[in-house]
């Protein structure tokens, strides 16, 4: 049994710049060498366990058992979940359903200001709680790009807009993973985040129309980001609080985009601004490449709805010429979102109590082998139980709904399979990375490196409040994922809450929180949205787009928390 010693060298001080330097090590990497995240990830996971076994005398099995729980989990629920929603996106592409959905968003308004909040807002909103991993800004990028957006332009729009809902992107993911780490309920998590990130929502159409028209487009296109943003904070409020975690992002980008569709029913902006005028960019560099995007995809011709042309994206299977002339069948245009609404079908369903608790009966809760931990008052942790929930898990319902939708696109089995094998095979970097960080997440938990670090952070008092969003920023900025930054900072900030007389629950989601606004501004990120517009090598040029607005959001945020946790906000919290 291995018992913690929060203060191995004899000093906090110093035991604290020793903890973190698995961290410091993995910023260094990816932020400065510019090492890839699988690589520098394995060398942050063998240095936590050089501190843990040298500088806090963790026996190596002990270290080693901790890492292996961490990448368990890593691979399952976390990878299996993006796995299989990922799946279901593909399959659209496969069949050509994907083109239509993105027809359909472009025929709602010929505005380039409403196309933006529609499909980088609203579907990207989707797309983020499905997958995550910066699908969303490689898919709506490339469809802005389709509809006659400048290149830079539209990955600046598709960046930006991927930061509310990324709290609750993979099906909740971050939050799941927040609570594993930190042992807090995740309803009391997502309801407190709940509270917190809709906020950020009300703000970021209106910036989008900014980006897009200046000035100019708050002014004449205000009442559809004003509508997008109020419907799709409710939406996520309502979800996180009251009803399945799971489906907030997806309730509220549905609730968001359906609340446009109604507006636009009944108002049009004034001097309609169409696509030609979308691609007037600051740059002339950034020159209209329709036609140029990606490559063909698979099955993308041949087969499937409407007349589909072979030029596609790579990342989003959306085509690169115009087709307007083509004309969907309301069947094709239903058959496109049926995934989609079946997944609300399905997690709907499976919330309901009885439900629920006939699935959790087949949950299975495992004692790692190896794990034993105490800390320092002689208490087992309880982090070395694995939760093994095989037919509960989201992730698995998921693969269920994936079986339903290859059937009913009409996709033969071999196909999906192929799908899935390539799916695969994109993903086995990004499987790596996340089963690296949660290893190393896990070996500084049981080690008690995290813990050192959260009381050297406590002695800063109640101000400890003010920065915790921003140790959430740093974490996604550099990691590039909201789930990586919970596992690494998640207990850190719970134990600095401890020592600062705060409420954990309130820092540990100001974690999360905080890293939304560090999504669009990550080297991974920033190169996914360059290379989705075919302007790998220009990252540079999107980070000054958009770090201006991430930081102004931080600020916002670090001040709301802030105030959450004294008596002016306090009333906000659940």
């Amino acid at each position: 049994m291995y018992q913690q010693d929060y203060s191995p060298l004899g000093s906090l001080a110093l035991s604290a710049l020793v903890a973190a330097i698995p961290l410091g090590g993995l910023f260094v990497l990816l932020g400065v060498v510019k090492m890839k995240a699988w690589m520098a990830s394995l060398i942050g996971l063998v240095s936590a366990l050089i501190v843990a076994i040298f500088a806090y005398d963790m026996p190596a099995g002990t270290g080693l058992a901790s890492a292996s729980q961490g990448a368990a989990f890593g691979l399952f629920p976390a990878m299996w979940i993006v796995a299989n929603a990922i799946w279901i996106y593909q399959l659209t592409v496969v069949s050509g359903h994907f083109d239509v959905l993105r027809r359909s968003f472009g025929r709602v308004s010929p505005d380039h200001r409403v196309q933006a909040v529609i499909i980088a807002f609203c579907f990207g909103a989707l797309l983020e709680a499905l997958a995550g991993f910066g699908a969303p800004v490689a898919v709506t990028a490339v469809m802005l790009i389709a509809l006659g957006f400048r290149p830079l332009k539209a990955a600046a729009v598709g960046l930006l807009a991927n930061t509310a809902p990324v709290a609750f992107g993979a099906m909740a993911l971050p939050i799941i993973t927040l609570a594993t780490v930190t042992g807090l309920p995740e309803r009391e998590l997502a309801s407190i985040v709940g509270r917190q990130a809709p906020i950020l929502a009300l703000f970021v159409p209106l910036v989008l129309v900014y980006v897009v028209d200046k000035g100019r487009g708050v002014r004449e296109a205000w009442p559809v980001a004003a509508v997008a943003g109020v419907f799709f904070a409710i939406g996520q409020f309502l979800m996180s609080n009251y009803g399945p975690v799971a489906l907030a992002d997806i309730v509220a980008s549905l609730m968001s985009a359906g609340a446009v569709v109604v507006l636009l029913r009944f108002w049009q902006p004034p001097a309609h601004r169409g696509p030609g005028e979308a691609m007037l960019g600051d740059d002339e560099d950034d020159v209209p490449i329709l036609a140029t995007v990606g490559h063909a995809t698979a099955g993308s011709a041949g087969h499937g709805p409407g007349e589909r042309t072979t030029a596609s994206s790579g990342a989003g299977g959306a085509s690169a010429v115009d087709d307007a002339h083509v004309v969907d069948s309301r069947r094709d245009v239903w058959l496109a979102y049926f995934p989609y609404i079946l997944i609300v079908a399905v997690f709907s369903v499976a919330n309901i109590p009885a439900v629920k608790t006939a699935l959790g009966k087949t949950t299975k809760l495992i004692h790692w082998p190896g794990v034993h931990v105490q800390n320092p008052s002689g208490k087992e942790l309880t982090s070395s139980i694995y939760k093994f929930d095989w037919l509960a898990n989201i992730g698995t319902l998921l693969f269920l709904i994936g079986i339903v939708t290859f059937l009913v696109l009409k996709i033969s089995p071999a196909e999906a399979v192929r799908t899935y094998g390539r799916m695969l095979n994109q993903l086995k970097t990004a499987i790596v990375t996340v089963m690296a960080v949660l290893a190393l997440a896990y070996v500084m938990n049981s080690s008690g490196q995290t813990v050192t670090l959260g009381l050297f952070l406590a002695q800063v008092g109640s101000i400890f409040a003010l920065v915790s969003p921003l140790v959430g920023w740093i974490g996604v900025a550099v990691t590039g994922s909201d789930t990586s930054s919970n596992a690494l900072f998640g207990l850190l900030q719970v134990q600095a809450a401890h020592g600062a007389g705060l409420d954990p629950t309130l820092t540990a989601a100001a974690n999360t929180s905080g890293g939304v606004l560090g999504k669009m501004i990550s080297p991974q990120n920033l190169a996914v949205g360059a290379a989705a517009v075919a302007m790998a090598g220009r990252e540079g040029e999107l980070f000054r787009k958009v770090i201006g607005w991430a930081i102004g959001l931080l600020v916002a945020l670090c001040l709301l928390v802030y105030l959450q946790s004294t008596p002016v906000l306090s009333w906000m919290l659940p």
